[in-house]
């Protein structure tokens, strides 16, 4: 399958990291899924986006063969070694998107099953003329506010709040200046973005696109993977 001729958006996936939480094992992009690593399941649905033109995948820098070989007959990638930390995986990725794709999606490995309509929405927002976005879900639990021996300062207004989900939308030139001017370490784009005083807009999220943290999500998900076709 060629990405080539059709498309204006990249695809962005940092996907160097330990995963801790998950306990011991392989970089969590490479953890398996129902016998498949969370990283081809990304991959696949990325591909699945019509107006994705190329992926990106930052990997561990001992593994850049080995996943190249993983995900050539799932897509065609670009594999190149990533980073100590989220960000400069982010920025090696984003060194090899041509300057003729004028968005970019920032998409976690470890949310493998957003699905393909999610990247198309955030993509549209982004052609739109909305420099950056992120889709989210409402915040449903009760939030509480502590102090440092956990006594309770108050109730937060949830009706505020939004969980934020990824594929993260930008346009290509403002995600590179974030990127080029953080100072400090961030938790997502989004937040580079918001440093340099530029507004983010938050469209809906999927509940597909759940964030496997811990051996619990990995259950959920193989649940969820029966809904979640690539297209």
């Amino acid at each position: 399958m060629s990405l080539d001729a059709r498309g204006d958006v990249a695809v962005v996936i940092p996907a160097a990291g330990a995963g801790v939480r998950l306990g011991p094992g392989a970089p969590k992009a490479l953890r398996l899924l129902d016998g498949e690593p969370l990283l081809v399941h990304a991959v696949r649905r990325a591909a699945a986006a019509t107006s994705v033109r190329m992926i990106v995948v930052a990997a561990p820098p001992a593994d850049v063969d080995a996943v190249r070989t993983l995900l050539t007959p799932v897509a065609p990638v670009t594999v190149v070694p990533g980073g100590a930390e989220r960000q400069d995986s982010v920025s090696a990725a984003l060194a090899a998107v041509p300057d003729d794709i004028g968005i970019v999606l920032v998409h976690d490995a470890a949310r493998c099953l957003a699905p393909s309509d999610l990247f198309e929405r955030v993509a549209a927002t982004v052609r739109d003329g909305a420099g950056a976005v992120i889709p989210t879900l409402p915040v449903v639990d009760t939030i509480k506010e502590v102090d440092a021996g956990e006594r309770v300062l108050g109730t937060v207004d949830r009706s505020v709040l939004r969980a934020v989900q990824t594929p993260q939308g930008f346009d290509a030139a403002l995600l590179r200046a974030a990127h080029a001017a953080a100072a400090d370490s961030h938790t997502d784009d989004a937040g580079a973005v918001e440093k340099i005083g530029h507004h983010v807009i938050c469209v809906p999220g999927s509940d597909l696109a759940l964030k496997i943290t811990r051996p619990i999500d990995l259950a959920v998900a193989t649940h969820l993977l029966t809904l979640a076709s690539p297209g």
